[in-house]
């Protein structure tokens, strides 16, 4: 009697932990998603983003020719979150595709936690390199309330055709 109650225990505590370690955001194999993502990121200034994008070819451009995160005409990168820069990183490196980044963190996009303002989101100029590759590399995943179609990538950040840009939202780095 004794052997079955240590021989149940052990097995309860192994599924517990074989559990813990596939549940969405926890353990080494959790998805990415919005419960997981969390909102305690750590936020990059604009001169360490630029240095990052420019480090693997990444460009980026504004309409008003700026960076200040309060003019919506300007493209910045104040208060992005590091694992946005470096999935946008991951992204350049696995599609080889030029990246041009034409939206950031500046004001002017739609608000919400997981919001350009709040630095998980960045837009990227539409390019047929950039398009294949995302909807030959990522599973199409519905349309967004807005009526934007979506591929979801293997790590769980969500790609969204605006029609002229892909806007990204980062949950995580992509697998850096």
């Amino acid at each position: 009697m004794k052997q079955r109650r240590i021989l149940r225990t052990g097995l309860s505590a192994a599924a517990l932990l074989a559990g813990a370690l596939v549940a969405p955001g926890f353990g080494v194999l959790g998805g990415a998603s919005e419960a997981s993502a969390g909102t305690s990121a750590t936020k990059i200034s604009h001169a360490t983003a630029t240095s990052m994008f420019r480090s693997v070819g990444i460009t980026w451009s504004s309409s008003g020719g700026c960076s200040d995160r309060n003019t919506p005409t300007c493209t910045s990168f104040s208060q992005l979150n590091q694992a946005t820069a470096k999935g946008a990183q991951t992204l350049k490196r696995a599609s080889g595709c030029a990246l041009n980044i034409t939206g950031g963190t500046e004001t002017g996009h739609a608000s919400g936690t997981y919001s350009h303002w709040n630095g998980y989101k960045l837009d990227f100029g539409k390019t047929s390199c950039l398009t294949g590759y995302i909807k030959n590399n990522f599973g199409y995943a519905g349309v967004r309330g807005d009526g934007a179609p979506m591929w979801k990538s293997g790590s769980g950040n969500i790609y969204a055709d605006e029609g002229n840009h892909w806007d990204v939202l980062y949950y995580n780095c992509g697998g850096c």
